[in-house]
């Protein structure tokens, strides 16, 4: 790896090259990249950390090129993060700087922390700085905090160099690509895959800002080749698709791109299929986390299959292990997915106890994720080790495949399974359902009897719950322990 992001070494300084980024009209060109992230990058070098106020705009990325080019990791804040959780990130990570733009109002548990001011258009002094060790950090990213506060995992530049191109590898992506999306720039999503993939391939990303159907269709159809997006997303799209009043262009769309990709969680099957039976295309999926970057993914030339992420991506060993570390015997039994391979992260920062009790002896990754393993080789997501596994009756049952066939309900618009505890059972299964007709709901037992019918008896739903609406985080997760987990 020469460069992290060699498109921008010597990037021509001529005002009509390649466009780079945008954000709306807001358009910054390869050579305006260059120069504003060359200028701020002789301004932060030799800092220890520096903190990126991570709005969807252009400076954003000018931020975080700038700290990767005078490696300096860079901390991403979403900036809808609560008070005490960022005062602990702030804590935790003690940014030299928090780098944001001109127009953003900054929080008080930022006022520690010496501002400053990030200018899109902006140039000034330069100077040549060396490339950073691939083993380097080149970001520090906070998980979600589920079990705790929010731990920072340390990613070094080698994890993004190779997740980008074992992905460049499956997808065939190339810098005649002009990538879609409207992820948030704080997440390994929208900021690794949707803003430095383009980048380290010399092609284009245009961000939408915030998410809507009409915009995708008006990107895709003026020039956009591929579109990454959450669940909820493509859940909105194969609802607008059904939309007579706007469905014209966005089947176009959606059937002219050369790549729909869905990550961050599973895609249910139902949207899959309606948004296949609309427009011809299929949305492929990959499967990744914060601490190791891209896992699997289906590739460009593969079949795709609905319900699966596709097969391990060039470099990432992937094993299947029961609950005392052996390897599964039979890949089709449920158990938990390990990884080891040059994407993985470097550690948890200032937490050692943390990072230990993330790996095995021999190097794999504990992923918590639940999966199966087909014959040939693709993977298949049941759930989260917490709260997606479901031991029910003396058998190991993933809360996916019942979600799945929820949603093929027509009276059922979104689902979310559990398990709760049961004298009897174990667990019981618990269904959270937002009915498609809020005024004439479903009857318990008929959706209880169509899971059965459709999957088999024991995985029948026990207990079902109505809901207006099921709990979300920023990239479109459906927060379980909010349902009582």
């Amino acid at each position: 790896m020469t460069s992290l992001l060699p498109a921008l070494s010597g990037a021509s300084r001529e005002p009509d090259s390649p466009e780079a980024v945008r954000f709306g009209e807001h358009v910054l060109t390869y050579a305006q990249l260059d120069e504003a992230s060359a200028s701020l990058a002789a301004r932060i070098a030799g800092a220890g950390r520096v903190a990126v106020w991570a709005t969807p705009t252009p400076e954003t990325v000018v931020a975080v090129v700038a700290a990767l080019r005078a490696g300096v990791p860079a901390v991403p804040l979403n900036p809808r993060t609560g008070e005490r959780e960022l005062a602990h990130i702030v804590a935790d990570s003690e940014p030299r700087w928090v780098l944001a733009g001109p127009d953003d109002e900054l929080p008080p548990a930022l006022g520690g922390t010496e501002r400053l001011v990030v200018e899109a258009a902006a140039g000034g002094e330069e100077r040549a700085l060396p490339e950073p060790s691939p083993d380097s950090p080149a970001l520090v990213v906070y998980t979600s905090g589920t079990t705790g506060p929010p731990k920072g995992a340390v990613l070094p530049r080698r994890a993004i160099a190779a997740s980008l191109d074992a992905l460049e590898d499956a997808w065939q992506w190339t810098g005649q690509d002009v990538l879609v999306h409207a992820l948030p720039l704080f997440h390994v999503h929208g900021l690794i895959l949707g803003v430095l993939g383009p980048l380290r391939r010399g092609g284009c990303v245009r961000h939408l800002g915030r998410f809507s159907a009409e915009g995708v269709a008006r990107e895709l159809l003026s020039g956009g080749t591929m579109l990454f997006g959450v669940p909820t997303m493509y859940h909105r799209l194969a609802a607008a698709l059904e939309d007579p009043a706007s469905s014209a262009d966005l089947r176009k769309a959606l059937a002219g791109a050369r790549l729909l990709v869905s990550g961050s969680a599973a895609l249910p099957v139902h949207d899959q299929e309606r948004i296949a039976s609309a427009t011809g295309r299929r949305v492929i999926e990959r499967y990744g986390m914060t601490e190791t970057l891209m896992n699997t993914g289906m590739r460009a030339d593969g079949v795709p299959r609905a319900g699966t992420v596709g097969p391990p991506l060039p470099g990432v060993e992937l094993r299947i292990v029961e609950e005392d570390g052996s390897v599964v015997g039979d890949p089709a039994s449920i158990g938990e997915i390990e990884v080891r391979g040059p994407n993985l992260f470097t550690c948890y920062l200032n937490r050692p106890d943390a990072t230990a009790a993330a790996f095995t002896e021999d190097g794999f990754f504990r992923t918590g994720d639940m999966a199966t393993v087909d014959p040939d080789g693709y993977v298949r997501i049941v759930g989260r080790k917490a709260t997606d596994l479901i031991k029910s009756g003396g058998y190991k049952i993933g809360a996916g495949e019942i979600e799945n066939a929820l949603l093929e309900h027509p009276g059922v618009r979104e689902a979310a399974v559990t398990g709760e505890p049961d004298a009897d059972l174990g667990e019981r299964i618990v269904a959270w359902v937002v009915p498609a007709a809020p005024g004439a709901p479903p009857e318990a037992a008929e959706l209880a009897d169509h899971v059965a019918n459709l999957l088999a008896p024991h995985k029948r739903p026990r207990v079902v719950h109505m809901l207006d609406a099921l709990p979300r985080n920023d990239m479109g997760k459906i927060m379980k322990r909010s349902l009582g987990v």
